[in-house]
C-alpha cells in the first residue's frame, strides 16, 4: 500500500489512497460480519471521479455517510447510482471484488441492475439544476464521511454508528483526520451533512476550520420525508444555508 500512495496523481488520491490503507488495517466485531472497501476494489472509477472533478477550489460539498450497496459499493463514486456515475459523470472503468464477498451482496460494479435510489436523487437533481457536471462541479463536490460497506451476517447493511464504541472511535479518527485534509486541499467554505450523522461528523472534525457546517435531509427511501419531494426539501435547506441556486 505504501508503494500505491507513492503513486498518486493528485493530492486527493493520496488522501483517498492513505485513507484505505488506514481503515484496511482496522477490524470488526458484531454485528458487522462482511466489510467492503470500494476505494481497494473500485479504485479505478474511484480516482477517475476524483481527478476528473475533484479539483478544486470547491466553495460547498456534500457529505454523505458511507456507501450504498447499489452505489458507491459497485462504482467507487460517492451515491454512485450507475446510470448517473457511467453517463452523466463519465467515469465508468473496471471493477474487481472485494477480498470477502457476501453472496446476498455482490460486486458487479457498472453491470449492476439494481438503482440506488439515493445517488439516483442527488445526481437527478444536480443534472435537473445545474445540466452539466462542469457546472455542478464548478460550486460543488460531493464526497463520503466513511468509505466503507459495513453488512451483518444475513447482508444487511449496519450504518457507521451502530459500530462497537472501540470499533467506531477508531474508524472516526482516521475518516475525521481525511475529511479535514480534503477540506483544507479543496478550500471549502460550506460542508452540507447529508442526513443528520454526517453533519455531526463535520462539527467534531472540522471544528476550529472556520468552515461553516449544515445539512440537508438525507435521499434514502428509508428516510420518510425524503419519499415527498426531496429535491425541494434540499434546495431549501440550501438556500437558507446561503447557497444560491
Amino acid at each position: 500500500m505504501p508503494a500505491a500512495v507513492a503513486q498518486a496523481t493528485t493530492p486527493l488520491v493520496q488522501i483517498s489512497r492513505e485513507l484505505a490503507a488506514r481503515v484496511d488495517q482496522l477490524r470488526f466485531g458484531p454485528p458487522v460480519a462482511t466489510v467492503y472497501d470500494p476505494l481497494g476494489y473500485a479504485r479505478a472509477p474511484h480516482e477517475r471521479y476524483l481527478e476528473r472533478w475533484g479539483r478544486g477550489p470547491k466553495p460547498c460539498v456534500l457529505l454523505g455517510m458511507n456507501p450504498g450497496p447499489y452505489g458507491m459499493a459497485q462504482t467507487g463514486v460517492p451515491f454512485g447510482e450507475v446510470a448517473a456515475a457511467r453517463d452523466w459523470l463519465g467515469v465508468a472503468a473496471p471493477v474487481g471484488k472485494p477480498p470477502h464477498e457476501h453472496p446476498k451482496r455482490p460486486v458487479v460494479g457498472f453491470s449492476c441492475l439494481r438503482s440506488e435510489v439515493s445517488g439516483k436523487r442527488i445526481w437527478g437533481w444536480a443534472q435537473a439544476r445545474f445540466g452539466t457536471p462542469e457546472r455542478f462541479f464548478a460550486r460543488f463536490f460531493v464526497a463520503n464521511y466513511c468509505p466503507l460497506v459495513f453488512m451483518d451476517a444475513a447482508g444487511r447493511n449496519v450504518t457507521p454508528d451502530k459500530l462497537a464504541p472501540k470499533e467506531r472511535a477508531a474508524l472516526e479518527l482516521a475518516c475525521d483526520e481525511a475529511l479535514r485534509a480534503t477540506m483544507e486541499l479543496l478550500g471549502v467554505e460550506l460542508v452540507v451533512g447529508v442526513g443528520g450523522y454526517a453533519r455531526k461528523r463535520c462539527e467534531r472534525a472540522l471544528a476550529g476550520l472556520g468552515v461553516r457546517i449544515g445539512s440537508i435531509p438525507h435521499p434514502s427511501p428509508a428516510n420518510p420525508a425524503a419519499n415527498r419531494g426531496w429535491a425541494e426539501q434540499a434546495e431549501r435547506a440550501l438556500r437558507e444555508l446561503g447557497v444560491e441556486l
